[in-house]
């Protein structure tokens, strides 16, 4: 069999691109995307987790993350997550459109798994803040997936709101010098995910204070463990932001 040289290149390119990631704070970067394994929670729990990249091309990414966690089952563990390198540093008043897409699921998981898979957006008052900073005003969670009865930071503050397709309900709270806004799935597990970011924006905008003169400064999307062990795996995923 003979393959061109295209062919040879571009399988080459696949096999090399799976990396995977051991340590606590570990990052590897790929095409649009970084990935960190980001386990902040140890001290609150006994296990250990690692990610691996699996591929990226063009503005899509496929990864993985395998964990083990026990003890203080109402603890996160870790935010193991993929973050846009290009899709930040936009003033909220910019944005004109934020399309995405998340197709993932649990190729294993334990009985009783108490754990959320989402998006962390992290909005602020400086257009190259980090998350989680001096600078961060708002954390935004949008959760796919919540088992195991956990709950987001704050108490729930709106229940029904119709979003790209779904049903959420929104939960709100203060976390450090951030406000935590999350808005959970009403209808169980979304697999397949597609919408317009903007849209959840705007809607923040319009009922929840929050100033079009911040900017977005990350867009995260990962999996917060708690307790039990899995397997996640993200077929693919996206995201752009149109200014």
């Amino acid at each position: 069999m003979i393959f061109s040289l295209a062919v040879v290149s571009s399988l080459l390119a696949a096999a090399t691109a799976q990396t995977t990631l051991t340590g606590q704070y570990s990052c590897v970067t790929s095409g649009n995307y970084e990935l960190c394994n980001n386990q902040w929670g140890t001290s609150d729990g006994t296990g250990s987790q690692n990610a691996t990249l699996i591929s990226t091309s063009g503005n899509d990414v496929s990864w993985s993350t395998t964990w083990t966690w026990a003890d203080n089952e109402n603890d996160v563990k870790s935010y193991t997550n993929v973050a846009s390198t290009v899709a930040k540093g936009v003033l909220l008043s910019a944005i004109t459109s934020a399309p995405t897409s998340w197709n993932w699921d649990y190729v294993t998981q334990s009985s009783g798994i108490r754990a959320d898979v989402s998006y962390d957006i992290w909005v602020g008052t400086t257009a190259d803040g980090a998350q989680a900073s001096s600078s961060s005003s708002y954390e935004i969670m949008i959760w796919l997936s919540g088992l195991g009865g956990i709950q987001p930071v704050g108490s729930l503050s709106t229940s029904g709101v119709s979003l790209a397709g779904y049903t959420w309900n929104i939960w709100e709270g203060p976390n450090s010098n951030w406000e935590t806004i999350s808005f959970v799935s009403q209808s169980g597990n979304i697999n397949d995910f597609s919408g317009d970011l903007q849209d959840f924006f705007q809607y923040l905008e319009e009922n929840y204070s929050v100033s079009t003169s911040l900017y977005l400064q990350s867009i995260e999307t990962g999996t917060e463990p708690f307790t039990g062990s899995a397997e996640l795996l993200t077929n693919s995923y996206s995201v752009t932001v149109n200014s």
